[in-house]
């Protein structure tokens, strides 16, 4: 496709001496494009890299998007990032694409993943979805949470054995969340 070039390949089946032979030479310069899967998407330090093209990028969460996307722009020159989509995509997928033209700032980007993906579920060790609060929505009433946490810690003081008004409370949290248990420490 690019005869004038020096086209390398990476991913993952290589091993550590032959990744890193490739890896050296395109940073020096050996090497004009470097194919690759996802295995450079941390710790990869090229500052003459400038173009980054990601297929079927809708396939992607919003911080592996955002990880691959800085490995270019380290140095001087001008760089890009193209996300490239495939055929069919969900609106989940077309919204955190969006995403990534509207912002570089990886704060604003967890933010948005989490309103996308949810905060996983609090007791167990799930990482997607949302839990089963019946009252509040962590991600859009921050504040009543906050709110929450400071009322819980009155009641639940970290020191001293809780009075008898707050069995009742340890007993209703045991009954709307049973898994939660081993985590209600009251004494």
């Amino acid at each position: 496709m690019f005869p004038a070039r020096r086209v390398a390949l990476v991913h993952g089946r290589l091993k550590r001496a032959e990744r890193d032979a490739v890896m050296a030479d395109f940073k020096r310069g050996a090497i004009d494009i470097l194919v690759a899967t996802t295995v450079i998407e941390v710790g990869i330090d090229i500052p003459n890299a400038t173009v980054m093209l990601v297929e079927q990028a809708e396939r992607y969460g919003l911080s592996q998007l955002h990880q691959l996307r800085g490995r270019v722009g380290r140095g001087g020159e001008k760089s890009y990032c193209i996300l490239l989509p495939g055929k069919k995509m969900s609106d989940d997928a077309k919204a955190r694409l969006e995403i990534m033209q509207q912002t570089t700032d990886g704060f604003k980007i967890a933010e948005k993943d989490l309103e996308l993906r949810g905060p996983g579920d609090f007791w167990s060790t799930r990482q997607h979805g949302l839990p089963a609060l019946r009252i509040a929505n962590l991600i859009t009433d921050g504040q009543l949470v906050a709110a929450t946490r400071q009322e819980v810690r009155s009641i639940f003081p970290d020191q001293g054995v809780p009075d008898p008004a707050q069995e009742e409370i340890q007993q209703n949290l045991e009954r709307f969340f049973p898994d939660a248990g081993q985590y209600l420490a009251t004494g």
